[in-house]
């Protein structure tokens, strides 16, 4: 995979996994199977957009108005959590405090730690490390999400057995090529509650399988140790903290419990929801890994491309929120870009795919593409499809 050529005044923009350089990683100890060499798409495209950064003048990092946002959404947080510990009575308003501070927490996962984790909130690696450990303060484990996410994930969207976030079997089954269950068949109706229940199985069951295991699904990764070790317990404690020990001092157990199911139940389902859209709708490609070829049918760049769906383009509050993951197929495609980039780099790569025959695919609205992940769900639940798309 080529790196992204951007001007020689950001050249650490080129280096698009960090982590994959520090550990010796590369694509082939995932797979035996390569994406085709970078094709005149992936070079038209990577020209475009350095001419794009460089006509503009704006760094494609450490844009201010990203500084701005962070302390709007770390006070959203904050002025959530306070309410919730220490000014909500009755009913009403502590639904109304668990409610937004699950928002809130999901608005630091969009916008902050995952710019931060992917190195496009700043090119100071410091700033990108302190903002990236809001998602251990959240619950995750940065360490994890750096090998699952940047990584495993970005390396082989939608391929099924390569990509975790795909996989949440036997519960529901989201891509061709998976085992199909009878219980499938209503799976677009409890899925939202296996949604919600997600960062509880995040937060509290998988982050530490994979650290103990060193493995996230059927792919490895270095079992941490000694500072980095260290710092995912700690977050870890920081969390628990926060979330239940501090409460309980204040309230009885049963309402720190219900406040905290709700708050992570609205969290749950605003994250995976989200990242559905993206990738689980009918709109979107999925690949297996060629059992005869030693390479995949697309080069690296095309592939993000099929594999991911924008949607909502046109809404800037969505957008906000987000953090420009509306705009999946952009940050795919330049993951160390700031997302407040994301607009108008869409922009430059539906040109660009309409020129080079690319098929480029977004949902209008979030109901648009809420309605083609139904539709998704309701497909695969059915035994008679298979074969990748």
């Amino acid at each position: 995979m080529a790196a992204a050529g951007f001007s020689q005044r950001d050249s650490r923009l080129q280096q698009w996994w960090p982590w994959r350089r520090e550990s010796g990683w590369t694509v082939s100890q995932a797979t035996k199977a390569k994406f085709l060499e970078s094709g005149p798409f992936h070079q038209d495209l990577k020209a475009r957009v350095e001419q794009y950064l460089g006509a503009s003048g704006r760094s494609p990092r450490d844009l201010p108005r990203m500084y701005f946002k962070t302390v709007v959404i770390l006070g959203w947080f904050a002025a959530s959590y306070g309410w919730l510990v220490f000014g909500a009575s009755g009913p009403l308003g502590a639904i109304v405090g668990s409610v937004s501070l699950g928002l809130a927490v999901a608005g630091i996962g969009f916008s902050v730690q995952h710019d931060a984790n992917h190195g496009s909130y700043s090119s100071r690696r410091g700033i990108n490390r302190l903002l990236g450990w809001t998602l251990d303060g959240i619950g995750g484990s940065s360490y994890v999400w750096n090998w699952k996410h940047n990584i495993f994930h970005h390396s082989h969207t939608n391929v099924v057995g390569l990509d975790e976030d795909i996989d949440i079997q036997p519960l529901c089954r989201l891509a061709p090529g998976q085992q199909t269950h009878a219980a499938h068949r209503f799976q677009h109706a409890y899925i939202w509650g296996l949604y919600g229940l997600l960062p509880t199985k995040w937060f509290f069951i998988d982050d530490f399988k994979d650290l103990i295991t060193g493995r996230v699904g059927q792919q490895k990764m270095p079992r941490p140790s000694g500072r980095k070790l260290a710092g995912a317990l700690a977050g870890k404690l920081f969390f628990y903290g926060w979330t239940l020990a501090l409460p309980l001092f204040f309230h009885p157990v049963w309402q720190v419990l219900l406040c905290y199911a709700l708050a992570s139940f609205v969290l749950g389902v605003t994250l995976a929801t989200v990242f559905q859209l993206a990738h689980c709708v009918e709109e979107a490609d999925f690949t297996q890994v060629p059992a005869t070829s030693p390479r995949f049918a697309n080069d690296w760049a095309a592939h993000q491309v099929g594999s991911t769906v924008d949607f909502a383009r046109g809404n800037p509050l969505v957008s906000w929120y987000l953090g420009g993951l509306n705009f999946q197929v952009e940050h795919h495609l330049f993951p160390r870009v700031c997302h407040l980039h994301y607009p108008a780099l869409s922009r430059i790569v539906e040109d660009t795919c309409r020129e080079h025959g690319v098929r480029y695919r977004s949902n209008k609205s979030v109901g648009a593409a809420l309605k083609s992940h139904v539709r998704w769900l309701k497909r695969m639940g059915q035994p008679a499809i298979e074969g990748a798309v």
